[in-house]
């Protein structure tokens, strides 16, 4: 029993970490992801689903390699921040983004996903 209380500590915890990253990211882009999602724009969908990425990777190192709680949600901060950083470093995508472009949504896409992948790896020490 004390492992499923455990389990359900760390994905529920795990779980709104991501919704936190999620809402912040939306509210750090200069269009409404949802809303762009919903009305089919794949090019948003994209770079959303890339920083959900890059974002989780890390949480999944942390909570592999740490076994901690409080280091898990100390990392989550560490990746949101990162994957805001990617974000506006990119930022002049973002017109280009919100008008369906699918190139410039894959670039950033991939560049959350490659970042979060090596600040999980990085957190391995």
């Amino acid at each position: 029993m004390d492992a499923f209380l455990s389990f359900l500590l760390y994905f529920v915890t795990a779980i709104v970490l991501l919704l936190v990253f999620m809402l912040i990211y939306a509210k750090v882009t200069p269009y409404n992801e949802l809303k762009e999602i919903r009305e089919n724009n794949v090019a948003a969908a994209i770079t959303f689903g890339g920083a959900i990425l890059g974002f989780t990777f890390p949480i999944v190192s942390s909570t592999f390699f740490t076994h901690d709680l409080l280091e898990m949600v100390l990392w989550s901060v560490v990746t949101a921040i990162v994957q805001l950083i990617v974000f506006l470093v990119l930022r002049r995508f973002a017109p280009d983004i919100k008008d369906g472009h699918v190139a410039p949504a894959i670039l950033l896409a991939s560049l959350s996903i490659s970042v979060g992948l090596l600040n999980a790896v990085c957190i391995s020490y």
